[in-house]
């Protein structure tokens, strides 16, 4: 791998994409992106699902490879699949379920996990509370009549407690939504929780969202903001 720090191989349903296993991570993007971009002609426009092998990488690592690969050319990756021997058939099982979805709606009644990127224009509806292992981009919504927790970026509109339970909250690890509703209560991404705007955001965060007296409040993750948010009120998601 030392003369090619990234080997894309294709099949009928997705790419296995080959990583150095040493390459700084920053610097395996701009590889990926290269690689991807000298391709593009090759692979056209097409929605695929995406294995990455050669090195272990975290789940942000995973979704910011997704990212740089949908940049860099006309492929919507549609899922990432983990490596096993059933790879291909895991890939075509993604990629045809993808496209039994509508346009504009997936509709999670049983499953209470959602791993990939919703980008704008896609909605997600879950019946229980809701973990996105993925962003949250501009555009795309999420209603959930539970809680909604992102691990990934929050850019786009939440909903949750859709059936009016308060109690509800929004977690993510970067928090800075066009708008939040809980129950009956909204915050837009322009107004804080006293109504004034916001100012110019630090260093991300970990951040909940919850109502406390008829308001929203956006606070860090910290035990003691989890003591005092009634958590037990709201739905298990264990």
């Amino acid at each position: 791998m030392a003369n090619q720090p990234v080997i894309i191989k294709s099949n009928k349903y997705g790419l296995i994409v080959i990583l150095d296993q040493k390459l700084p991570f920053e610097e395996l993007k701009r590889e990926v992106a290269d690689k991807f971009r000298s391709s593009a002609k090759f692979f056209g426009e097409a929605q695929m699902a995406v294995c990455f092998q050669g090195r272990t990488l975290t789940l942000e690592e995973e979704m910011s490879l997704a990212d740089t690969i949908s940049e860099s050319c006309q492929i919507q990756v549609v899922s990432i699949i983990d490596e096993n021997q059933e790879l291909e058939e895991k890939m075509q099982r993604a990629v045809e379920q993808k496209d039994t979805e509508p346009e504009d709606l997936m509709n999670l009644k049983d499953g209470r996990f959602y791993k990939g990127t919703l980008r704008s224009g896609q909605v997600l509806e879950s019946e229980t509370s809701v973990i996105i292992l993925g962003d949250v981009n501009p555009g795309a919504r999420v209603i959930s009549k539970g809680n909604v927790i992102v691990l990934g970026c929050l850019k786009g509109n939440v909903f949750v407690g859709a059936a009016g339970n308060e109690a509800a909250f929004v977690a993510a690890l970067s928090m800075d939504p066009m708008q939040i509703r809980i129950g009956d209560v909204i915050a837009r991404c322009s107004d804080d929780a006293t109504g004034k705007k916001k100012k110019k955001k630090v260093a991300d965060t970990p951040k909940i969202a919850f109502v406390e007296n008829g308001n929203i409040y956006i606070e860090p993750i910290t035990k003691e903001v989890l003591n005092e948010i009634h958590l037990d009120s709201s739905e298990d998601l264990s």
